[in-house]
């Protein structure tokens, strides 16, 4: 009985600790510290800046890597924490890495449209790629939404382009292969032109919930069941506690540029039909013949499997390889599973094509 009196109060006092230590997440928002890989900032336009990331113990390859993230949520998901980092990742195996962050729009930024993304920002930090790195190509890696713009860059821009690498980048719409955003970009329920008048910018809090809203389960329970299991099996934190500041972090998404998202690619699919017209240009991904790595997630819900794989199909590359893991949107970038899966592939794959 003394013996079992003894050991019960550590008990109770470890399980309040552990109580206390999640509740003090939950309420103080608590966040680790994301973005340490070394970085400088080599060009800026508007809100947007371009980086370079210090280059790892030795600079093998001469052909830079220039990532493009979406317009929403923030490019970090990409640097989390250090040993959980791809950006880290391609530094320590010799990669010349520079990613442009669009920033946070402010509401003079309610007019921007892709025409301004894909034919004014990309091609000047290209050219500020090439002209920094004294390289004359790139690789061109584009993640999401960014990975849709590098696509349409690609297409109208090929000249510097060494490699083309697409990272669960939706490129065809079609109403039966987008799951529960055809309910949710149905004109029957989403009014563009309402939501642009009034916000101008799109709240980025609209934008994930929306997102969440594809898995609600997960997104709302699921998080935090991770956390309690984490907090009382004594696990580290600074994972979950990167990615919960990420998911929470979303920009606004600028007005003009959410109508053509959800008109153009949405509703009517103008991506496959070459129907994509930037200032008198018309996009043509079938001009693209470059080197090809497109990277899909078989548990993807934000860009499905079909919506990546149509791009196969659409260009005109000799040189293509359509590479699925078993993973979600983010998932597949982070984490244990990622450092077997997603890194060493973009190592094998790039060593090879970079100078």
């Amino acid at each position: 009985m003394t013996e079992q009196s003894s050991v019960m109060p550590r008990e109770v006092e470890s399980f309040l600790d552990k109580y206390q230590q999640g509740l003090r997440i939950v309420t103080e928002g608590a966040q680790a510290e994301t973005g340490q890989t070394p970085k400088e900032t080599v060009w800026t336009k508007n809100k947007a800046r371009l980086y370079h990331y210090q280059p790892g113990k030795e600079k093998k390859y001469r052909t830079p890597i220039l990532i493009i993230y979406a317009l929403i949520n923030r490019p970090y998901v990409l640097d989390l924490i250090p040993g959980n980092s791809l950006i880290e990742y391609l530094t320590e195996q010799g990669y010349d890495v520079y990613m442009l962050d669009w920033g946070i729009p402010g509401p003079e930024d309610k007019d921007l449209t892709f025409e301004d993304y894909v034919l004014d920002y990309l091609p000047r930090a290209v050219r500020k790629v090439l002209k920094h790195s004294g390289a004359e190509e790139i690789t061109l890696f584009g993640y999401c939404m960014g990975g849709t713009m590098s696509a349409m860059y690609a297409s109208l821009f090929p000249e510097h382009l060494k490699n083309l690498v697409l990272m669960t980048t939706p490129v065809s719409f079609p109403r039966e292969e987008i799951g529960l955003y055809k309910l949710f970009t149905d004109d029957k329920y989403l009014d563009v032109e309402v939501l642009s008048d009034a916000f101008g910018n799109i709240p980025g809090e609209m934008v994930d919930t929306g997102n969440r809203m594809l898995k609600p389960v997960t997104n709302y329970v699921g998080t935090y069941v991770s956390m309690w299991e984490r907090i009382f099996d004594e696990k580290p934190m600074e994972t979950w506690l990167a990615m919960n500041k990420w998911v929470n972090d979303g920009p606004p998404f600028p007005g003009e540029a959410f109508k053509q998202w959800i008109n153009d690619f949405y509703r009517d699919d103008k991506l496959v039909k070459g129907e994509i017209v930037l200032r008198g240009r018309r996009v043509d991904l079938s001009n693209i013949t470059t080197p090809l790595l497109n990277i899909a997630a078989k548990k993807d819900h934000i860009c499905t499997l079909p919506q990546a794989e149509a791009t196969m199909d659409l260009v005109s590359s000799e040189d293509k390889e359509f590479f699925v893991l078993d993973a979600g949107h983010v998932g597949l970038m982070t984490g244990r599973g990622a450092k077997k899966g997603l890194w060493p592939k973009l190592d094998e794959w790039l060593s090879t094509r970079s100078d």
